[in-house]
């Protein structure tokens, strides 16, 4: 069936058509989550990773007002060439930026819907988005939170950014009815670290497992997706208290600068890069590969 504004890439199309495993992967990391050229090197790498252990990459952006799943090298060379003069977009945004003719980089919430309406059921990501701290003022809620309630794509990510109020997040997400799945572990991880002091809802051993519950989840007309939590691999993680330290003065940062919304993500993960050395860009990168290599394990299993 044809949908009105999404272009699939014609390897996306034919894996797709014949029952082929495909993983989604989002944009905004490309163009708002690293800088030029390491953004771009990423994002090809993160595709070898998805094509090594068996599924078909469909990274995903809106191009000229087009949505696209499965962009060329040079559609991922643009973006990240553009970094943040891409948009930035979510739910709210894409019709806009549709209409508009506009390029976007797609968050969580918005590569879920096109992932979605593509056919596509299993995302790779770094992290999700959540309840920011300090949000009983603020309000801020990631519209990642509300996306996963209601659009069936499992997302597999390093647990939630460390930035956010992990505690209330996992809270907001059981009030929706989203499974929180780790993948041996039993701990939510916290991106840059394994560990956070909040569980899973339940920790499986494999990726066949994994898929096994979305199957029945779906096939039980249970609508929404599940987090699926892959936490860094131990070589790769960050202290946990130099971390924190650094996130705090990251967002008293913010703070001080009144950045709010859809900025502030960008901005607390750049100051974070600056302060750590780079050593968090770098725990960042390693982790979306993790995700991508066990996305795509859970895709050959899906039915």
């Amino acid at each position: 069936m044809m949908i009105p504004y999404l272009d699939l890439s014609p390897e996306v199309s034919s894996a797709l058509r014949s029952k082929q495993p495909v993983v989604a992967l989002e944009s905004t990391i490309i163009s708002h989550g690293m800088p030029y050229p390491r953004n771009v090197e990423t994002a090809l790498k993160v595709e070898e990773v998805v094509r090594k252990h068996g599924a078909i990459p469909a990274t995903i952006a809106v191009i000229n007002g087009r949505m696209k799943a499965g962009l060329n090298k040079q559609e991922i060379n643009k973006l990240g060439q553009m970094g943040t003069d891409v948009l930035k977009v979510s739910r709210r945004d894409l019709p806009v930026v549709i209409a508009q003719g506009f390029n976007g980089a797609t968050t969580v919430a918005a590569t879920m819907i096109i992932a979605d309406l593509a056919g596509i059921a299993i995302f790779a990501t770094g992290g999700i988005g959540g309840v920011h701290r300090g949000a009983s003022e603020s309000m801020d809620v990631s519209a990642d939170l509300q996306e996963l309630a209601r659009t069936n794509v499992a997302v597999v990510c390093a647990g939630a950014k460390s930035i956010l109020d992990l505690g209330l997040t996992l809270e907001y997400l059981e009030t929706q009815g989203v499974p929180v799945l780790g993948y041996r572990t039993q701990e939510f991880p916290a991106f840059y670290t394994r560990n956070s002091g909040f569980k899973v809802d339940q920790s499986l051993e494999t990726a066949k497992e994994l898929a096994n519950i979305l199957t029945i989840k779906w096939q039980l007309g249970m609508k929404g997706g599940a987090v699926i939590a892959n936490p860094i691999p131990e070589k790769f993680q960050l202290e946990y208290a130099p971390m924190e330290q650094a996130i705090q003065i990251a967002l008293d940062l913010a703070q001080k600068k009144n950045i709010k919304g859809k900025e502030i993500t960008p901005f607390l993960l750049a100051t974070i890069e600056e302060i750590t050395g780079g050593k968090s860009l770098d725990a960042n990168i390693e982790l979306v590969l993790n995700n991508a290599k066990l996305a795509a394990k859970i895709a050959k299993h899906l039915r």
